[in-house]
């Protein structure tokens, strides 16, 4: 056995494309989960009861089952409520729910966390709730949970290896297939491990930076 990475230069175009797609998917569906889930935390946090506790059931269902079954019911059980969609579609909207369950978890923690003289503060000088919002709430709350939403962004990543199950052409399906049609699985899944590895790193120096210049923002606002 030799260990022969010829299959770059064979496929390259091939894996680029689905690196692409796992990228895109992945950006989308964190975006959307951390504004999903940021909404969720404020419905939570200063909603009414009746949708409180709704909005808590969807977060404990979706935290407590494995993302596995939820993307299978969500692609193969749509059909029978009327909601019949693409694999990619499928997906995207799979991995941006479950995203934003957890997420909102972080928004709320980090809500209940902002000490509650900053705001008493705030209101002494006359803050309005916009501005509250804006200066106080958002830049604490974001600081408090940057590190926990790096590590959950980079949950998401790896989560997206799921989707191939349903038929995404994301990175681990195109490999997976490669490795299979040559048996060449050493090479096609340290092909995959690195570029998993790169994302991780590539979202390991976003969360620092802005952890940077929120610290900046912060001092100089405050």
């Amino acid at each position: 056995m030799s260990f022969d990475l010829g299959l770059l230069r064979t496929y390259g175009v091939e894996i680029l494309v689905a690196f692409g797609v796992t990228f895109l998917i992945w950006i989308a569906a964190s975006a959307l989960g951390m504004i999903g889930g940021f909404a969720v935390a404020v419905a939570r946090r200063w909603g009414p009861a009746w949708v409180a506790w709704p909005l808590r059931a969807f977060v404990e269902v979706i935290r407590g089952t494995p993302f596995l079954v939820q993307i299978f019911l969500l692609y193969y059980g749509g059909p029978f409520i009327g909601l019949s969609l693409d694999a990619v579609p499928a997906g995207l909207l799979g991995l941006t729910i479950y995203g934003s369950a957890y997420y909102s978890e972080l928004f709320r923690t980090g809500f209940d966390a902002i000490p509650k003289g900053h705001l008493e503060a705030a209101d002494c000088v006359g803050f309005s709730r916009v501005q509250m919002i804006r200066r106080i709430i958002v830049p604490e709350m974001t600081m408090l949970v940057l590190p926990a939403m790096v590590n959950m962004t980079i949950l998401m990543l790896k989560e997206t290896a799921i989707l191939s199950i349903i038929s995404v052409p994301e990175l681990t399906l195109e490999v997976s297939s490669i490795g299979s049609a040559h048996y060449a699985f050493v090479e096609s899944f340290t092909i995959l491990a690195l570029a998993y590895w790169a994302l991780v790193e590539l979202c390991g120096w976003a969360g620092r930076l802005a952890e940077s210049r929120l610290s900046r923002y912060r001092f100089a606002h405050s």
